[in-house]
Formats: structure tokens, C-alpha cells, sequence
């Protein structure tokens, strides 16, 4: 039993992976194409994480935690309002790198490399732990 849950945390993990790429090529490329129109870095590191938000959440609810997400419609709306508030913690996260890294003059796109990673560990511990959490 314990190979079989092994299994299926590997699987898990492989797929929150390929959620996250998808869900960063939805919010890189939005960055890129502010930063192209000479939107300030921090606002548009923001806007693009938000766009990758949604993203990440219809992949995440659809093909990385699917047998977990809740079967009412209130324990739906508690995932969602749970998956928003990690959201918000990568948010923070990644605007508060990619400022940092603009107001010390380095390239605003190390800064948001930088905020991908840090990102990426922090929502996936919120995420498997407490938002898409197993029941029992």
C-alpha cells in the first residue's frame, strides 16, 4: 500500500509540475509583453501572476488534485477561496522579489526567475497540505 501511495504522489508531483509550466507560460508570457509596453516591472510581474492564477487552478483542479477536489458546492468554494489565498502568498512572493531585485538595478527577469522558484515550493506545500489536503 505504501508503494501504490508512493506512486501516486509521483505521479502527483509530475503533474503539478506540468500545471505550473503551463500556468508560467500564461504569466511569462503576459510579463514579457507588459515589460515590452514599458509597464513598470513589480505591476506587471502582478498582472501576469494573476493570469497564471486562473491558469494554475484550471489545471490544478482538473488533471493535478482532480480526486481531491471537494463534491459540495460550499467545499468548492472553500478549495477556491483556499487556492486564492496561496495564490496570494506567491503574489507576494513574486512581487516583493521582482521589486527588489528592480530597486537594486538587476534585471527584473533574474528577479522574476528568482520568484518562479521561491513560488513554486511555497504554493505546492499550500496546496497538497491544506487546499487540495487528502480526507481521512
Amino acid at each position: 500500500m505504501r508503494a501504490v501511495r508512493t506512486h501516486v504522489i509521483d505521479i502527483r508531483i509530475v503533474r503539478y509540475i506540468a500545471a505550473s509550466v503551463g500556468a508560467l507560460a500564461v504569466d511569462m508570457g503576459l510579463f514579457l509583453g507588459l515589460l515590452a509596453v514599458a509597464m513598470p516591472a513589480a505591476a506587471a510581474a502582478s498582472l501576469s501572476y494573476c493570469a497564471g492564477i486562473v491558469a494554475h487552478w484550471l489545471f490544478s483542479s482538473r488533471a493535478v488534485f482532480q480526486d481531491r477536489v471537494a463534491n459540495s458546492a460550499r467545499g468548492r468554494h472553500v478549495q477556491k477561496a483556499l487556492f486564492v489565498g496561496s495564490a496570494l502568498v506567491g503574489l507576494a512572493l513574486t512581487t516583493g522579489i521582482v521589486g527588489l531585485f528592480d530597486f537594486l538595478g538587476s534585471d527584473p527577469l533574474f528577479g522574476k526567475l528568482v520568484a518562479v522558484a521561491a513560488s513554486f515550493v511555497v504554493t505546492w506545500l499550500i496546496r497538497s497540505r491544506v487546499v487540495f489536503r487528502a480526507e481521512g
